[in-house]
């Protein structure tokens, strides 16, 4: 859990299933804590029943059996989960697993995963399930419903076990979204499922002692010390099932789409120690060097490099690889045109040029700002970063710091761009390794209010300048029959707010907008194309965020809906 941290800082929680208890003894478990250092809560937790027990019984660790009478979290099965708030608070009661409990071993239910569904509500009708409080709208709790509602049908029809594959065919044929999911069962099978257009990311690993799965391979990687081939991807629509008595199967539960594996995991939100996931990012900030020395008149001597920290880290040295191999082509064309008219110092100087390179932006909160509450976000975002004083040659050098994405562009703003004009560069031009992002994300990495995106914020600043205003109320117009036609999910709407618009036109509006009163450097940005992250990340070609091109029909109505909030003045989520 500890590897996979940068999936979830909001909250933890564990659940574990044991084999072979006796009647009436409780056989699952599951502890949690939306406290700061989660998972160090649940396994001090963990750790204090322990203890607890070795008071009076000191030699028990020798005993695993007799542990596991005494010790709730020993078990066979084990289910554990990071989350952070795509909806509600930080409330212990979102935090996975949840569970469904019953005296009857084949009814009892632990689930918990990496997903987001957008047809919760039409689920919770299907269970004749109605929450309220906290669950009220959660698509796990929905998921959660329907999985049992079908485990409680499969139990009364069947007179001796459960058919974990009938099961989850008929309750994922309901589930429209991106999931990674995995699920306890209280007769010891146990299962992970995978989305069937691949949205969300799966992997698994199998020895003869464990069956581990997680959402990324570097995790399992680091966790068991095994080779990346020995990781195996588990492939759209299929499911691990894995019986009480280990034998474990590969079925496919769903036919396989079109695979649109989540670009998004590959540029920000999965660990970079993946070694795919390091090339495919040097790879962003590489095709983004011929751009830059555009941008800067091909002036590396008084231009500076550098990067915000810490996922555009690796992008940044991609860059700065695209930058060296065009300075090098440059050493020896003015080598070869000198001919003989070079002494040791002159060639010496020209051998020695480098691409400048500081790390400028200092981060000092480990904080990702674009999942924090939004009524905290703009107080945090003005202390998470500092500079390094020094480096910029006032009034003379160009500052270039690349940025993994540009979500709401508060950071910017708010912090970082007003802390880069205190060295004096005379330009600040922040370059991001995704495209702009236009639209909401709602299959994981939860982006779903229109009035957040900075780019949407942009559009809409040029079509007031250019009198364009009515082709918003059009696209209401529009958004508003599709829904009293029950056919929101047929088009995206929104993509009209952006076609009079060329890329450049609303990246030069978004500096604008990011650019903070009172700052001297003049702002650029620069984004990556929609052509170039293809090429970097041919394997993940989910792009919806980008084009507005979602893999579901539930996409469309998610976008559709955010807009007419937007339109309503609603700050609430598109789904």
């Amino acid at each position: 859990m500890e590897k996979q941290h940068n999936r979830g800082q909001d909250g933890a929680g564990v659940a574990t299933v044991k084999l072979h208890t006796e009647p009436g003894v409780p056989f699952m478990h599951r502890i949690r804590s939306a406290k700061p250092q989660a998972i160090g809560d649940v396994f001090g937790q963990i750790r204090e029943e322990i203890a607890e027990i070795e008071k009076y019984q000191p030699e028990i660790t020798k005993y695993p059996g007799l542990m596991k009478g005494h010790v709730r979290f020993l078990g066979e099965l084990l289910l554990g989960h990071l989350r952070y708030a795509t909806q509600g608070k930080s409330n212990v009661e979102l935090c996975h697993p949840f569970v469904r409990y019953n005296t009857v071993p084949a009814r009892n239910l632990a689930l918990a995963g990496n997903f987001n569904l957008v047809n919760a509500d039409e689920l919770f009708d299907f269970a004749d399930v109605h929450p309220d409080g906290a669950h009220k709208n959660s698509d796990l709790a929905a998921m959660l419903e329907v999985i049992h509602h079908f485990m409680m049908k499969e139990d009364e029809t069947r007179e001796s076990g459960l058919d974990v594959k009938n099961i989850l065919q008929q309750a994922f044929s309901k589930f429209d979204g991106g999931y990674h999911v995995g699920g306890l069962l209280g007769t010891g099978d146990s299962f992970v499922m995978r989305d069937p257009n691949g949205i969300r990311p799966s992997y698994y690993y199998i020895n003869d002692e464990v069956i581990v799965a997680a959402s990324e391979r570097a995790a399992i990687r680091t966790s068991f010390n095994v080779g990346e081939n020995e990781v195996l991807e588990l492939m759209p629509g299929n499911a691990l099932i894995v019986k009480e008595n280990g034998e474990y199967t590969i079925e496919q539960i769903l036919a396989p789409k079109e695979r649109r594996a989540c670009s998004f995991e590959r540029i920000y939100f999965s660990r970079g120690n993946d070694q795919k996931i390091y090339k495919e990012r040097l790879q962003l900030g590489n095709q983004l060097s011929e751009t830059v020395l555009k941008a800067i008149d091909n002036d590396l001597r008084n231009t500076i490099f550098s990067f915000i920290p810490n996922t555009a880290e690796v992008a940044f040295y991609g860059l700065l690889k695209g930058l060296e191999t065009y300075l090098n082509r440059i050493k020896i064309e003015r080598i070869m045109a000198w001919g003989k008219d070079f002494d040791e110092e002159k060639l010496s100087e020209m051998i020695n040029r480098r691409v400048r390179m500081h790390k400028i932006a200092i981060k000092d909160v480990k904080m990702r700002t674009f999942i924090t509450e939004d009524s905290s976000r703009n107080e945090m975002v003005q202390h998470v970063y500092d500079i390094t004083y020094g480096t910029v040659r006032p009034g003379v050098d160009t500052l270039v710091v690349i940025d993994d994405s540009i979500v709401r562009g508060t950071t910017l703003k708010e912090s970082i761009i007003k802390m880069l004009d205190r060295l004096g560069p005379k330009r600040i031009i922040v370059v991001s390794s995704a495209p702009q992002i236009r639209y909401p994300d709602c299959y994981g990495i939860d982006m779903s209010k229109m009035g957040d995106f900075v780019a949407f914020q942009a559009a809409i600043a040029l079509l007031k300048e250019q009198g364009k205003e009515y082709l918003l109320q059009e696209a209401y117009g529009l958004c508003k029959e599709l829904e009293r036609t029950n056919t929101l999910d047929a088009q995206n709407v929104v993509r009209n707010i952006y076609k009079p618009f060329t890329t450049e036109e609303i990246s030069a509006k978004i500096a604008q907008i990011i650019t903070p009163a009172g700052i001297n450097a003049k702002v650029d940005v620069i984004y990556q194309s929609i052509e170039s992250l293809h090429e970097a990340c041919p394997n993940n070609l989910g792009d919806w965020y980008f084009t507005g091109n979602y893999p579901t029909p539930g996409g469309n109505r998610v976008v559709n809906k955010a807009f007419m909030n937007f339109m309503e003045g609603k700050n609430e989520r598109g789904y």
